[in-house]
């Protein structure tokens, strides 16, 4: 009776130990089972890491391109260099390695914060360029026309003073040469002349500069010689010396006014046209040409 307890005893024994055999293995099973899927977490959790890091050094490059402030490149270009050396740090990490890679996600965070920041600053100094260079595009349009308007201004200015400059220079009519006889009459005759009598009218112009006026008389010969006293009788016309017959000094009050000059002949007169020609003020108010026997 004693023998038949005891194996009841032994056999109650071996059924739990070997019930709890079997969920010991299930357990470790189990176990490994959750281990290996972790293991697979950690990798695939790694990989997205590596591909954040890398887009980050890669988006650095691009705002680099974005910019041209020298110090924000140098800043951008040391944020770059850590992203990389996190990325290589992360590359040598084993994907079992829970606290190392939780580490480096804490430091993703840290450099995805500081590239939004760089990305608002860099916007922030692009809409200001941008508008700098829509204000600058104005200033210079407004130079531009500022510039065309003076430009036409002084067209005009220019324009206008030539104007008046023409509108202020003497004008003379009625210009006539006349060879005179020793009597005073006039002849026909240059070898009967003693004189050359030149007369015309200053016709009246209220815009011209009134006072000491000199009125030079040129008289070229059919030979198309200057007839002239002395190779020094000269003024100034058109930037250049130019030679005269007569000159005089008259006083000019605007209101028209008669000249008469005369020229004694002391040489030999051909025939032929004579042409005469008037100036003042260093301009040519008047000319006329005349035919003698």
């Amino acid at each position: 009776m004693e023998n038949k307890q005891q194996k009841i005893v032994l056999y109650t024994v071996a059924g739990l130990l070997l019930v709890a055999a079997v969920v010991l293995g299930v357990l470790l099973a189990q176990s490994k089972q959750q281990n290996s899927q972790m293991q697979e977490l950690f990798a695939i959790e790694k990989e997205e890491l590596e591909s954040e890091y890398q887009s980050f050094a890669t988006q650095y490059d691009e705002l680099k391109i974005r910019i041209t402030n020298d110090s924000l490149q140098i800043k951008l270009e040391q944020e770059k260099l850590r992203t990389q050396q996190l990325l290589e740090e992360l590359k040598q990490t084993k994907a079992e390695d829970a606290a190392e890679i939780t580490r480096l996600k804490k430091e993703l965070k840290t450099v995805r914060a500081v590239l939004r920041s760089y990305v608002m600053q860099i916007d922030s100094l692009n809409a200001i360029n941008e508008d700098l260079k829509k204000e600058n595009k104005r200033v210079n349009e407004k130079y531009r026309q500022a510039s065309k308007q003076i430009s036409e201004l002084s067209s005009a200015k220019e324009e206008l003073t030539e104007i008046v400059n023409l509108a202020s220079q003497l004008d003379a009519m009625g210009i006539k040469m006349s060879p005179l006889r020793k009597s005073g009459k006039v002849t026909s005759k240059l070898k009967k002349a003693k004189q050359l009598e030149v007369s015309f009218t200053l016709t009246k112009n209220i815009t011209a500069e009134t006072g000491n006026k000199t009125i030079y008389a040129r008289i070229m010969q059919p030979s198309q010689e200057v007839l002239t006293k002395s190779m020094s009788n000269t003024f100034t016309y058109e930037n250049r010396e130019i030679g005269y017959s007569m000159k005089k000094y008259i006083e000019y009050t605007g209101e028209e006014q008669a000249v008469t000059m005369y020229w004694d002949i002391e040489e030999f007169l051909q025939p032929g046209t004579y042409r005469l020609f008037l100036f003042a003020d260093g301009v040519m108010i008047g000319s006329n040409s005349f035919e003698f026997e």
